[in-house]
């Protein structure tokens, strides 16, 4: 059984997504994310499981093109440790409540619906106070993001002040004499790279993406939580 779709935001605990998509096609997930971005703009930053549609068990980096089409909108894109769901603890919080209320039900298959999945979370956003908020409800602090969605954005500009190479046809980083794989998926892509001592460290429009490490000669994808360096600073919506 394919459950819904669900987005919380990090602050406000606010479910800004509920959909029933009755599948885990890209297309499918992407077509309701832009209904989410347009009606609640763009988050800073996304957090993630090892699930179809962000990762791809079979691409040698994991990245699929769905997750490209996210960092383009300028979002800093993370994946949940493997095997410990405390990474998303208010995700297993929220799913908890959703269950609970499923089981309630007398008709086991009657919360697949989106009516009921829309009176839960209109109940869950407005009406139900949260003891982890102070007994406020997520609607009363959420806010949505200022930044808006651009259907067809532009080329990531990352600035006069800053390394930029583009990743070969391989999605290699040129140094050099050397190759350094980065992702298949962003074949073609100019990356942002920042020295730090002996390390190299690969964005991707806001996303760190790979640490390469010159001393041992290891690249190593990221998943932790880590602001860019930039020029500019803008604010904190993370979901």
């Amino acid at each position: 059984m394919i459950g819904p779709l669900s987005v919380l935001d990090d602050r406000s605990r606010y479910a800004v997504a509920l959909e029933q998509t009755g599948t885990t096609r890209g297309e499918a997930v992407r077509e309701r994310l832009e209904t989410v971005f347009a009606h609640s703009g763009v988050p800073d930053a996304m957090l993630m499981d090892h699930g179809v549609p962000w990762w791809n068990t079979a691409a040698p980096s994991g990245w699929t093109r769905f997750l490209v089409w996210l960092m383009k909108q300028g979002i800093r894109c993370h994946f949940s440790a493997i095997r410990h769901p405390q990474t998303q603890g208010k995700v297993e919080r929220f799913h908890q409540s959703l269950e609970r209320a499923r089981t309630r039900r007398s008709r086991q298959q009657e919360w697949l619906t989106q009516n009921w999945l829309d009176d839960f979370r209109q109940e869950y956003n407005w009406i139900r106070p949260h003891e982890a908020l102070d007994m406020q409800t997520p609607a009363s602090l959420w806010q949505p993001s200022p930044k808006k969605y651009q259907p067809n954005p532009s080329g990531w500009e990352y600035g006069s002040c800053v390394e930029v190479r583009r990743l070969s046809v391989d999605g290699d980083l040129c140094l050099g004499n050397q190759r350094w794989k980065v992702s298949l998926s962003l074949a073609g892509e100019p990356v942002r790279l920042e020295r730090v001592d002996q390390r190299i460290l690969v964005y991707y429009c806001n996303t760190l993406v790979r640490d390469l490490d010159l001393a041992t000669q290891r690249s190593t994808a990221v998943d932790r939580w880590t602001r860019p360096t930039t020029c500019k600073a803008s604010p904190d919506n993370t979901l």
